[in-house]
C-alpha cells in the first residue's frame, strides 16, 4: 500500500503530517474519531499512445525529407536575379549590363572585345543568357556585360 496516500479508512498514526512532503497537494484532511479519511487521489488523464517511438521517428524523418525536397524543387525553379547597374557592388565596380555603355575616360583599361561571357571569372556556359560571377555572389551578370574587375579567359 501507499502508506495512505489515495486510501481512505487509514489509521492516524499510518499516515504522514499533511505538508510534510514539497508536493503534497492534498485536500484538507477531515477526521471523524481516530480514522483519517482521505479523498481519491486524482491523476492526470493519460492519454494513449497511439504511435511508437520507432513509427514517430519514421513519420518525422519522411516529412522533413518531403519538406526538404519541396524546398529544393523551389529554389531550383527560382531563378537568380541580374545584377543591375545601381547595385552598391556594381557601382563600386563600374559594372554595365551592356559593356558599350562604360564610360571610356573614367575606364581607361575597357576595350570593345571585352566582356563578361569572355572573362575568366564568369561561369556559364557558351550561349547561355546569363551566368554566375563569383563577385557578385547570388546573383547573374549578363554575358555582354562589363567590370573593371575584368580578367582574360585562358585559352
Amino acid at each position: 500500500m501507499n502508506a495512505g496516500y489515495g486510501t481512505e479508512g487509514q489509521p492516524a498514526s499510518r499516515l504522514p503530517r499533511r505538508g510534510t512532503h514539497l508536493f503534497d497537494r492534498r485536500a484538507p484532511i477531515r477526521r471523524s474519531g481516530a480514522t483519517v479519511k482521505l479523498p481519491l487521489r486524482t491523476h492526470l488523464p493519460t492519454i494513449a499512445m497511439t504511435y511508437s517511438r520507432r513509427s514517430f521517428v519514421i513519420h518525422s524523418l519522411s516529412a522533413t525529407g518531403a519538406l526538404a525536397a519541396s524546398g529544393l524543387a523551389l529554389a531550383q525553379t527560382a531563378a537568380p536575379a541580374l545584377v543591375k547597374d545601381t547595385d552598391a557592388n556594381a557601382v563600386a565596380l563600374g559594372y554595365k549590363t551592356d559593356g558599350s555603355k562604360t564610360d571610356v575616360k573614367k575606364y581607361p583599361k575597357y576595350a570593345a572585345s571585352q566582356n563578361c561571357a569572355n572573362c575568366a571569372l564568369y561561369q556559364a556556359k557558351a550561349g547561355d543568357s546569363a551566368g554566375a560571377c563569383p563577385l557578385f555572389a547570388g546573383k547573374q551578370v549578363a554575358p555582354k556585360a562589363w567590370c573593371s574587375a575584368w580578367a582574360k579567359k585562358a585559352a
